[in-house]
């Protein structure tokens, strides 16, 4: 067994990595660039090496600086995560010409299943069903628009050696093709270092379902039962889970016999995945094949009790697997969230900056898992992916896997930065989603104005109503004695008051005793509240009636800010009085930007579209900004003349920054 491996990788993917490595009693050697001097992995390992600046292309992905640091420490392998080098064969190459261990598939199947156009001819040989669309590649937009009209429309442009949702586009008409080609080659150069583009049927309706292999060197390969990842955002995945709650034990069987026909084909070893798409009727068609370590993962680990790293480990070492399809089975239900620094009222634009605030929820073994490679006081660089966090859980069946990770999103306290998690719980309480009714267009078609905040039926509101009142009684206490005007704890301080929430307004009577406070609305109805918050936790754990409520609070002028379920609120406590007086009060008007196109994200300016003085009309692009590895084009909202342009390609964009005014 190895002494050390390096792992050529930063963030979760690194920390996660270390954890096995560490209960195997290997040796670790971390990697980092500036942005990642006091990274979470660079913590975790036994030894690091600097290997550059802050642009993957600068540090993680140049090979010979990876070969320097595994000469310098004397690694004697090296897990590349996912992303960065782990699909490249030129890398796996070299390290085998180092007679350096890789902890992955061999440099013939990285080279077969890389390349998407040639791993779909493979796949129809080894009797996969695949796709229908066009197997060569696209010299120029103008071809990519012919192609995509003998295909027919809608297709998907993607990129040949591309991953993780980049270099992808949907293109429903000519234009679109023409964008999406030129957005995808961009792409697919920046984070692969290979712009070329194929094209294929996209299929409306469908579900992204995955499945599982891994092989050893001696020739056996199994499959690990399938995780659905249909929630899914510009192609990037969101929430997965294991088993899926669509497909038939038949289905399932065929699906995995196919992945393990296709890996054998290529003579493949290590965790690897095969990836379909699956229509209505369960047809399924082969998409791609990753040669890696999924980012989704532990829900196939939570549900098999397989750790895949250490079966990557010990296949790279040469060990065969000591497991048969026989042996695998599904216990239980398994939920992934992707904790995203992206702004879900911003068009889930990304976010960057310090995380002022940062507190997971707690692990429970087998239960409650949380991935991460950050931590409180550390930085979200623009330079790479935005995740922060994979948050899962496991329970006996879906609905109580559901239930459990609602728990575990409120209890996540999150702060400094954009993030998802308000999102995230809004799919876990959507109807759609808790059936199973769920397909690739899942977001697109149920948030097709982008996320606004959940809307919180109204018993839910009087739960945080009453929360909040017993919350500004210990408030109220608490100040009265700090300042000497109370000096014992049952003098009267206040029982009639209005809650305003959400557009709604609560008249209550708050009752407080020993044990908690009795909370009467006007409809007569009363709630009991009981709760040990003091002022100053940002985390609310209120017994509500005998049910929990968690909710993260924060004090604003007249009462708090309470974000729960995905709902964000301000929540404000007057007397009676107060109330009545409120309604007279004028509202603040937020300033006039309609003539100003405002940067959505910290970003690198990588285009313009148009100059000072041209007409441009509605849905036009006017600028590309790169944030994150990803590419956006910001377009106009209506017909305007560009009056002046404040920035140039290269330039670097602050959130809100004015690119262009308009006449």
């Amino acid at each position: 067994m190895f002494e050390k491996i390096l792992i050529a990788n930063r963030g979760e993917i690194a920390c996660r990595v270390i954890k096995t490595a560490q209960k195997m009693g290997i040796k670790t050697v971390a990697v980092y660039s500036d942005a990642d001097r006091n990274a979470l992995h660079v913590k975790m390992a036994d030894e690091a090496v600097y290997i550059g600046p802050p642009p993957a292309a600068e540090s993680y992905i140049v090979i010979d600086k990876i070969m320097a640091a595994i000469k310098e420490t004397g690694a004697e392998a090296v897990h590349p995560g996912y992303g960065f080098l782990s699909e490249n064969p030129k890398f796996a190459e070299a390290l085998e010409a180092a007679g350096i261990a890789f902890i992955g598939p061999p440099v013939g199947a990285i080279k077969a299943m890389g390349d998407k156009i040639t791993s779909k001819k493979l796949a129809e040989e080894a009797g996969v069903s695949t796709v229908p669309g066009h197997m060569g590649l696209i010299e120029d937009a103008d071809e990519a628009v012919t192609i995509s009209r003998q295909v027919g429309y809608p297709v998907m442009i993607k990129a040949s050696a591309g991953g993780g949702g980049k270099g992808m586009r949907i293109a429903w008409n000519d234009d679109e093709a023409r964008e999406g080609f030129q957005s995808s080659k961009n792409e697919a150069a920046a984070s692969f270092g290979d712009d070329r583009i194929f094209i294929e049927k996209f299929i409306t309706q469908p579900r992204h379902i995955e499945i599982q292999v891994l092989g050893d060197k001696h020739g056996n390969c199994i499959y690990l039962n399938e995780r659905e990842c249909s929630i899914q955002r510009r192609q990037q995945k969101v929430i997965e889970e294991a088993p899926s709650p669509f497909l038939t034990p038949e289905t399932r069987a065929k699906m995995g016999a196919e992945a393990v026909a296709l890996s054998k084909a290529v003579d493949y070893c290590s965790a690897g995945t095969v990836e379909f798409i699956v229509d209505s009727e369960q047809n399924f068609y082969f998409l791609e094949m990753n040669t890696r370590l999924q980012v989704e993962h532990p829900v196939t680990e939570l549900i098999t009790g397989i750790d895949l790293v250490e079966q990557m480990i010990l296949v790279a070492a040469g060990e065969k697997l000591a497991l048969k399809q026989s042996d695998i089975g599904i216990n239980g239900w398994a939920m992934e969230s992707r904790v995203y620094a992206e702004d879900p009222y911003r068009n889930f634009l990304p976010s960057i900056g310090r995380l002022t605030r940062y507190r997971p929820p707690a692990e429970v073994q087998g239960r409650v898992r949380n991935d991460t490679g950050v931590f409180e006081g550390g930085e979200i660089s623009m330079f790479y992916d935005p995740m922060i966090a994979k948050l899962c859980t496991w329970a006996p069946d879906r609905t109580t896997a559901i239930a459990d990770m609602r728990q575990a999103l409120d209890r996540f306290e999150l702060e400094g930065i954009g993030h998802n998690l308000p999102f995230l719980s809004a799919v876990m309480d959507h109807p759609r989603f808790i059936s199973g009714d769920i397909t690739t267009a899942f977001i697109a078609e149920e948030y097709p104005d982008g996320f606004k905040g959940a809307t919180l039926p109204e018993s839910v509101l009087k739960q945080l109503a009453a929360g909040a009142s017993a919350m500004m009684r210990v408030a109220e206490i608490r100040a009265a004695q700090v300042s000497g005007r109370l000096d014992n704890h049952e003098r009267h301080v206040g029982e009639d008051f209005v809650i305003s929430l959400a557009g709604q307004d609560f008249a209550i009577k708050i009752e407080a005793d020993h044990d908690g406070s009795t909370v009467s609305f006007a409809d007569g109805s009363q709630l009991r509240v009981a709760s040990s918050w003091k002022p100053g936790e940002g985390l609310a754990r209120i017994d509500i009636s005998g049910e929990m409520v968690v909710a993260k609070v924060q004090p604003i002028a007249g009462g708090y800010r309470m974000r729960h379920r995905g709902a964000d609120l301000k929540v404000i406590i007057r007397t009676p009085r107060l109330f009545e007086l409120s309604k007279h009060m004028l509202e603040k008007t937020a300033p006039d930007t309609s003539k100003l196109l405002l940067c959505p994200m910290p970003g690198l300016v990588v285009s313009l579209n148009v100059a000072v003085g041209d007409e441009v009309q509605e849905g036009q692009a006017l600028c590309t900004v790169e944030a994150m590895k990803m590419e956006n084009v910001l377009r106009a909202e209506k017909k305007a003349v560009v009056a002046k342009i404040n920035a140039a390609p290269g330039d670097s964009m602050a959130v809100d920054a004015v690119i262009m005014e308009f006449e």
